[in-house]
């Protein structure tokens, strides 16, 4: 007998209790992990954001019920978020957070579909070690990884992108210096984060792409490009782009690459959403400024999440 059968037949036991709510009692336990560790951040949070929590107020008072009712932060209603959305160094982060998402999305799928179209191409040799190989970037901590490119996107001399450009007979480029070199260099960092997981998903599909359909396009005279345009992409859609929406969440959120690059530099120009959030709040310890720029930042990321999935019919056949 299994446990949710010998829990089920214990709740019938129970007077108030019918034998409908055993999945309730199953799913407690589940749903209490849930609320701690991550419905309870987010309320908490949205709670911080309507307040001018800072350290001084936050923490003033004893024991931890005390910060849990925000110590002694006052209520300003929607002070915070009008504050945010009349500083023009929110809408520079915001924009550049978008450009962000969708430049480093494009050559991530660029990457990954080329990557993942040669190791599943019958002309190569030794596909698994590449396959291998490939993914080997998944293994290594992030900062570790952000930290040798920032090496590689070093403004010295030294540097290993100035020393191919001096190699060739070009002058070394300050990279962290310039907003849009400095922009380059998170897009190639991002990409190389996030192309793992791109080519495993593409793979994997391009794998389940039927034979039968490429042989009857070639019997029909149709070429590479053609057969790889109106058989292979439509056969591939849905798994890519379920990747590339959890990606494009991934890149929103990025914080490590610029604040390691250059704490989102020069002057602030490319402080993604997420550096800005942590400014406010930690560096200039407005809690509940920096509480109001990270809910912003989740609505957002949710109604994208949402739009995309709603569009790419990515949940149809689902069970409502």
């Amino acid at each position: 007998m299994s446990t949710a059968t010998r829990v089920a037949n214990r709740v019938e036991k129970v007077p108030f209790l019918s034998r409908g709510d055993a999945s309730l009692l199953l799913v407690l336990p589940g749903l209490f992990i849930f609320s701690a560790f991550m419905l309870f951040p987010v309320v908490y949070l949205v709670g911080i954001s309507f307040t001018n929590a800072e350290p001084a107020n936050l923490f003033a008072g004893e024991g931890v019920v005390s910060i849990l009712t925000f110590g002694d932060a006052t209520f300003v209603g929607l002070k915070n978020y009008a504050n945010i959305l009349t500083d023009p160094q929110f809408w520079n982060s915001f924009g550049i957070t978008w450009l962000f998402v969708a430049t480093s999305v494009v050559l991530k799928i660029l990457t990954s579909l080329s990557i993942a179209l040669v190791v599943t191409s019958d002309l190569v040799r030794g596909k698994r070690f590449l396959r291998s190989f490939i993914i080997f970037p998944m293994g290594l901590p992030p900062i570790f990884t952000i930290t040798v490119w920032r090496g590689i996107f070093s403004s010295a001399q030294f540097g290993l992108m100035n020393q191919f450009l001096t190699g060739f007979g070009f002058e070394p480029v300050a990279w962290l210096s310039g907003r849009w070199t400095a922009f380059m260099a998170y897009n190639i960092t991002e990409a190389w984060l996030a192309y793992p997981f791109m080519v495993i998903i593409t793979v994997s599909a391009l794998q389940d792409v039927s034979e039968e359909l490429h042989e009857a396009a070639v019997v029909d005279g149709a070429g590479f490009v053609s057969r790889f345009l109106h058989v292979t992409l439509p056969s591939i859609k849905r798994p890519v782009l379920f990747a590339t929406i959890l990606t494009s969440a991934a890149s929103f959120q990025q914080f490590l690459i610029p604040f390691v690059f250059n704490e989102g530099g020069p002057a602030r120009a490319n402080e993604l959403l997420i550096v800005y959030g942590y400014r406010e709040a930690l560096q200039f310890q407005e809690y509940g400024r920096g509480a109001a720029i990270s809910i912003v930042a989740l609505v957002f990321i949710g109604a994208f999440m949402w739009l995309n999935v709603k569009k790419g019919r990515l949940a149809d056949g689902v069970n409502d």
